[in-house]
């Protein structure tokens, strides 16, 4: 994976406090699981030990996985961000031209995209589409329901 990932101070420093407790809380639980269900008898025909050891190498792959996010993560800081063009960490006011309603989004990085927060990742077809515009530019996006038209209104840190 040699792609960066770029990310807010909070969503780094999140994913480290989810990467320490994965290592330091749910890799020990898992170890304990095995170890009871080893106990309680034949490993062949044991579905606990089974599905104890299936959870275990989940998390290891999930604490891979993280590790690897945080290794090529670079870090944004919001107020270094160009408000002239649309890009990473800045909120974006469009309306959408066909129903002229008017929301506002902050693209952010894949990791941290939460539609109900408001936030979209720059990868979404909507980041895509709206990335690299200025204030009053139109954005053509083609979205799994057909083609959308949004007008850029503003663009904030």
């Amino acid at each position: 994976m040699s792609e960066f990932n770029y990310v807010s101070k909070e969503a780094f420093e999140q994913m480290r406090t989810d990467l320490q407790r994965m290592k330091s809380v749910d890799r020990p639980a898992a170890s304990r699981a095995i170890a009871e269900a080893r106990e309680k008898g034949d490993l062949k025909e044991n579905a606990e030990y089974d599905a104890a050891k299936e959870a275990q190498g989940l998390l290891e792959a999930k604490i891979q996985q993280m590790e690897s996010v945080i290794a090529n993560a670079r870090i944004i800081d919001a107020k270094d961000i160009d408000t002239s063009r649309v890009s990473l960490l800045s909120k974006v006011t469009i309306t959408n031209i066909a129903t002229k309603k008017s929301v506002t989004y902050q693209l952010v990085g894949e990791k941290e995209a939460d539609i109900k927060a408001g936030k979209i990742s720059v990868t979404s077809p909507i980041g895509k589409g709206l990335f690299g515009k200025q204030v009053g530019e139109e954005a053509e996006v083609v979205a799994p329901n057909g083609k959308l038209k949004f007008k850029v209104d503003s663009i904030t840190a």
